[in-house]
């Protein structure tokens, strides 16, 4: 295939549809549009979601809750996994960045107390849970809130 020998797949390219060019063309005078109603006017037709005057969906099931808008979600670490570090490793946001633990940043990374650990190292995070800071001290290491 070259070049010039490129061509629009059959049946895309279809003429514009020529509105109000007279009764011969079989779109004159209302332009195919009908005659008055919500669809003849301009701007015209129906919200997403009306239901013909019927109560909408989203009005008729009930409500509940509260979504705050300035909930923090962290990233979750675990402690197990930081068990591939070597002893004396700083290990920073970046580092667990860069190696795959954390993918997504959100608002901070939260280092949580599941798994075994055994390493000496100092592990800097936005928030530990009570049992990853005492598993990361009984280990040796320390654990720094940034």
């Amino acid at each position: 295939m070259k070049l010039h020998e490129l061509q629009p797949a059959p049946g895309s390219k279809t003429r514009p549809r020529r509105l109000g060019r007279g009764m011969g063309s079989g779109l004159g005078k209302t332009s195919g549009k009908g005659h008055k109603g919500a669809l003849a006017r301009s701007g015209g037709g129906k919200a997403p979601g009306f239901e013909g005057g019927q109560m909408p969906l989203t009005r008729r099931l009930p409500k509940s809750g509260f979504k705050n808008p300035f909930r923090k979600e962290y990233a979750i670490v675990n402690l197990g996994s930081l068990q591939r570090f070597e002893d004396g490793t700083v290990v920073t946001i970046d580092l667990m960045r860069q190696t795959g633990l954390v993918k997504a940043l959100k608002s901070g990374v939260k280092v949580l107390g599941n798994g075994d650990f055994s390493r000496k190292l100092t592990v800097q995070a936005n928030r530990f849970t009570g049992s990853a800071k005492e598993k990361i001290e009984q280990a040796g290491g320390t654990a720094e809130e940034v």
